[in-house]
């Protein structure tokens, strides 16, 4: 049975796309005009959440990006997008993985919300630019762990560590938060970003 990945264009659900792509995983993509729970009210019968990601593969279902991520990398592999108990940046590769989400796009969330999802008179300035800095400031852990001229976030590959933290600065910058985009945060942006399957999940 193939498995169907429930996605918008450049949502979160890039993260899973862009893994499945990496790893050659036959699936089936359906596209949702964002927000999905505003433009296509059956989708919640699926997603109660109405939100994107949705992977449905058997009898499982995944709504969390990055979970995604490593359901497909475990599941799937072997693959060198997944770091291994017994490789050395094992820790960090998790906490990249679950940071992505709890710390660093639920600020960016926050801002999107304020600045361009709610009606003018409901938009909240202070709150989104409390939000921004607040994201700016956790934001910094990226340039400091890409400091010696390392190339990627951990185990000194290309990992899902670095898919989702990547999608979390193609956000920002659609956000306009461009103060993110440090040096030698784009640069390894740029790196990890000139891939096809990134081009494919964003376009």
């Amino acid at each position: 049975m193939t498995m169907t990945l429930y996605h918008c264009t450049g949502a979160r659900s890039v993260r899973s796309l862009w893994t499945m792509l990496e790893m050659g995983i036959v699936h089936e993509l359906v596209t949702l005009e964002f927000p999905p729970r505003v433009h296509h009210k059956e989708y919640k019968a699926l997603n109660p959440l109405g939100t994107v990601p949705l992977l449905v593969d058997g009898t499982a279902e995944l709504t969390e990006s990055s979970a995604i991520c490593q359901y497909l990398a475990e599941k799937y592999g072997p693959t060198d997008l997944a770091v291994q108990p017994n490789e050395a940046g094992y820790g960090a590769y998790l906490n990249w993985l679950f940071r992505s989400d709890a710390t660093l796009t639920f600020p960016q969330t926050i801002f999107f919300r304020y600045t361009q999802l709610e009606p003018e008179e409901r938009r909240v300035p202070q709150a989104a630019e409390d939000y921004r800095v607040w994201f700016l400031a956790r934001w910094r852990c990226v340039d400091a762990a890409l400091q010696d001229g390392r190339k990627y976030l951990c185990a000194d590959r290309f990992t899902n560590a670095d898919i989702v933290i990547a999608w979390t600065l193609f956000f920002a910058k659609r956000l306009g938060i461009d103060e993110a985009a440090t040096a030698l945060v784009q640069k390894w942006y740029d790196h990890v970003t000139d891939r096809p399957a990134f081009l494919e999940a964003t376009k």
